[in-house]
């Protein structure tokens, strides 16, 4: 096979590279001339240069993707828990839930246009310009003084993290492609103080900082400056030309898929709208949440169909992706593997506050609702290695798959008096969700037959992952909101009357538990300690079967999980040596610079 010089390849673009395979003078027999092998063939020979792997360019790169993808994470995980903080010091706002909301929402939305559109267009100015977004919306709500101020910054944050999620891409196309579960999991490593982490550190700012709160933010604005001047000063991928050849700029954009761009987006924000709206900000039966939803729903069916069916020069959703079961198989698994992971971020805090908190300090609960994002986080991290270590990629996800169904099922069992069971079950089970969804989503980067597509993969893996998980947490927030209407009054109500408490205030009792505080139970009549405490220990009691109902949903969407894995095929025959791009050192950059003015 002839070998590409490395200082030409970032002149050349892809389709060059393919008829350069396919014409070479010393053919590999086992591989059709023209084919992506060919391609993929070819770009294996690219020799790097010496050092390249710790230069300047390359470290940091690395190191702007792990600190953007903390970034992205922690505009949502530090903030999520401490809504009802940051309300009582700029609200109160009806409004605060949208704080939340907007950011994933926009998160959602960006994901494949970030991927897509960096494929065809070149990654470096979307990278920069997704941290320098970031950056400003991290000092929008540093410095917010109302909610709707907050809101703002917030789908700043929410549209930027887009850039910073594509985290499996960015850097696993620089990498070989055998190496790129370690480079996953090496991400993850950045995610810890954000998100395994992130409750407790959140906790502990607000208790222990002048500025409360608005620390989480300066933690961003902190490490979204260095992102930014990495992604700047270092972030060098294959450019424009070197992606496209001899086409101007102006001539791709007119290829465009405009509609698919259109149906796509406005789709799945009103479908997702319309679902968060639900039971939240609208009631369920509410014109708000029927037309939304259905309008979007309609968009995305048409989008699908106009992909399917329209002759596209370069459709948004390539759906030819599909054809590969395997890569169908890891999205299904990575979409599965965060809702099944969302159940329990949404379940755990509310049983730490209700079922297990009572004694406790605020930073132990804080620390206690690190659980779930603990285990997940360490199930990313060793999930990564543990493919790279033991291969064997299908047998361990059908493992991961059918451990953590039965564990996290099992949280069905936990009372109001088993916190170590609990704990452990949670920490358990979501790490073994996180292992099977952190090799699953290095798969949709791996078993892409053009890995030109990688950043279309990956984003299409990542809306998936963020659409299916909305629709399942309010699966899971519905399920919960009903059972806890049946099983709060009936347990409830006989155990404050049988206590005492006249029948006349048993309303006012259930309205105080919801509030929990001294002074909502003061204000009830007839109320006495007796009283109370059996009330409080029904309504533990009442939350518990709740949770069981919730914890015993989760089977289904498990199920899915173990069903997908069973379809992986196999993967390790793609864990090749091949660089899919390459970024541009300095002296490079300069010869090429040279070379081009001498031509």
């Amino acid at each position: 096979m002839a070998e590409l010089p490395t200082e030409k390849i970032t002149l050349k673009s892809r389709l060059q590279v393919q008829s350069e395979a396919a014409t070479s003078d010393a053919p590999d027999p086992d591989i059709q001339p023209g084919s992506t092998a060919a391609t993929a063939a070819a770009l294996d020979a690219i020799h790097l240069a010496p050092g390249y792997y710790t230069s300047f360019r390359f470290l940091g790169s690395a190191l702007a993707v792990g600190l953007g993808f903390g970034c992205g994470v922690g505009g949502y995980s530090l903030i999520a828990p401490i809504l009802s903080y940051i309300d009582a010091d700029i609200g109160p706002d009806a409004n605060i839930v949208w704080v939340s909301l907007v950011y994933t929402l926009t998160s959602a939305i960006g994901l494949l246009l970030f991927g897509r559109l960096s494929d065809l267009f070149g990654r470096r100015w979307f990278f920069v310009g997704g941290s320098a977004l970031a950056l400003v919306g991290s000092i929008v709500c540093a410095t917010a003084n109302s909610i709707p101020m907050l809101i703002g910054g917030e789908t700043l944050l929410g549209f930027a993290s887009a850039s910073q999620l594509s985290y499996g891409f960015t850097l696993g196309e620089l990498l070989p492609i055998k190496y790129r579960f370690l480079g996953v999991s090496y991400c993850y490593l950045f995610v810890i103080p954000f998100s395994a982490l992130g409750p407790g550190v959140a906790y502990a700012l607000i208790l222990h900082t002048a500025a409360g709160w608005r620390w989480c933010y300066y933690l961003l604005i902190i490490t979204n400056t260095i992102c930014t001047l990495c992604w700047y000063f270092c972030y060098y991928p294959p450019t424009f030309q070197a992606k496209n050849g001899d086409q101007t700029f102006w001539h791709k954009l007119a290829q465009l898929d405009y509609l698919g761009l259109l149906l796509y987006t406005g789709g799945l924000l009103l479908f997702l709208m319309g679902l968060s709206w639900g039971g939240s900000v609208h009631p369920w039966r509410s014109a708000y949440v029927i037309c939304t939803m259905v309008i979007g729903l309609l968009m995305l069916v048409g989008f699908v169909l106009w992909e399917a069916w329209a002759t596209l020069q370069e459709p948004m959703l390539p759906l030819h992706l599909f054809k590969q079961r395997g890569f169908a198989s890891a999205v299904l698994m990575v979409s599965i593997g965060a809702s099944v992971y969302y159940a329990f971020a949404i379940l755990w805090p509310n049983m730490v506050n209700i079922l297990y908190s009572e004694g406790e300090t605020t930073m132990w609960i804080g620390w206690a609702s690190c659980t779930t994002n603990a285990g997940f986080t360490l199930g990313e991290i060793c999930g990564g290695v543990l493919a790279k270590v033991f291969k064997k990629v299908k047998y361990q996800l059908i493992c991961a798959t059918v451990s953590s169904a039965a564990l996290l099922a099992a949280v069905a069992s936990c009372t109001p008096h088993t916190k170590d069971r609990a704990i452990g079950l949670i920490f358990v089970g979501t790490l073994l969700v996180g292992w099977y969804e952190s090799i699953s989503f290095t798969l949709t980067t791996v078993l892409v037959d053009d890995q030109t597509e990688v950043g279309t993969a990956a984003g299409l893996g990542g809306s998936a992952r963020s659409g299916i998980s909305t629709v399942c947490s309010v699966i899971y927030t519905v399920v919960l909101s009903n059972r806890l209407a049946s099983t709060v009054p009936a347990q409830v109500v006989p155990a404050v009357t049988a206590a005492g408490l006249p029948a006349s205030s048993v309303a006012s009792f259930l309205t105080a538990l919801t509030a929990g505080t001294p002074d909502a139970y003061a204000k009830i009549p007839g109320i006495t300690n007796a009283i109370l405490a059996a009330g409080q220990q029904a309504y533990k009691t009442a939350n518990a079967d709740a949770y069981r109902t919730v914890s015993l949903t989760t089977l289904a969407f498990g199920g899915l999980a173990i069903i997908a894995s069973l379809f992986m095929g196999e993967v390790e025959s793609r864990m090749t040596g091949e660089v899919t791009a390459k970024l541009h050192l300095r002296k490079e950059k300069e010869a090429t610079s040279a070379e081009t003015a001498a031509v």
